[in-house]
């Protein structure tokens, strides 16, 4: 689990971001609620195209304001093979982007990663977020495909390997 102290723009006072895994199926519901406000519902997308086929086996990690008790920003893990993940569906309600909570939504579902053994992660991102994966470690790995037809996506990779021999040295 981690924790984000950070002050609201509006008011000044203090707030606590929690990440951890949704555990009541009222959670699930604001999690997937939120993925399909961010992800999907902008570009007309109806309801259940924020969900994919691997949901069930997924690790799923959400951040919650302790003050309003609202899920902010969420992401999914899957275990691609025995040495690759892909990190997907990454969402940050538009009123706490750019707050650091995206990032600690990446290094929570990079640490569930390490736990599996896994030795790099990919992720699917569109251009206007590839800065953001640039900052947490990824490399751009080729072009993927365009989501809904219209919206180029880039494969990126982060080696799980090489970060630990970096941290040792």
């Amino acid at each position: 689990m981690l924790i984000l102290s950070s002050r609201t723009k509006e008011e000044g006072e203090r707030s606590m971001i929690v990440v951890r895994q949704p555990t009541t199926k009222e959670e699930l519901e604001e999690y997937y609620d939120l993925r399909y406000r961010v992800l999907r519902e902008p570009w007309g997308q109806p309801r259940g195209s924020e969900k994919d086929e691997f949901e069930d086996q997924s690790i799923h990690v959400m951040a919650v304001d302790d003050s309003t008790g609202k899920v902010v920003a969420v992401g999914k893990l899957r275990k691609r093979s025995d040495e690759e993940g892909q990190i997907s569906h990454m969402a940050v309600a538009p009123e706490y982007q750019r707050r650091g909570i995206g990032l600690m939504i990446t290094e929570e579902l990079t640490a569930q990663a390490r736990k599996l053994g896994l030795k790099r992660l990919v992720v699917t991102a569109r251009n206007n977020v590839i800065g953001f994966y640039e900052k947490a470690g990824y490399r751009i790995t080729g072009e993927a495909y365009k989501l809904f037809g219209y919206i180029p996506l880039s494969w990126m990779e982060l080696d799980l390997q090489e970060e630990i021999e970096t941290s040792r040295h």
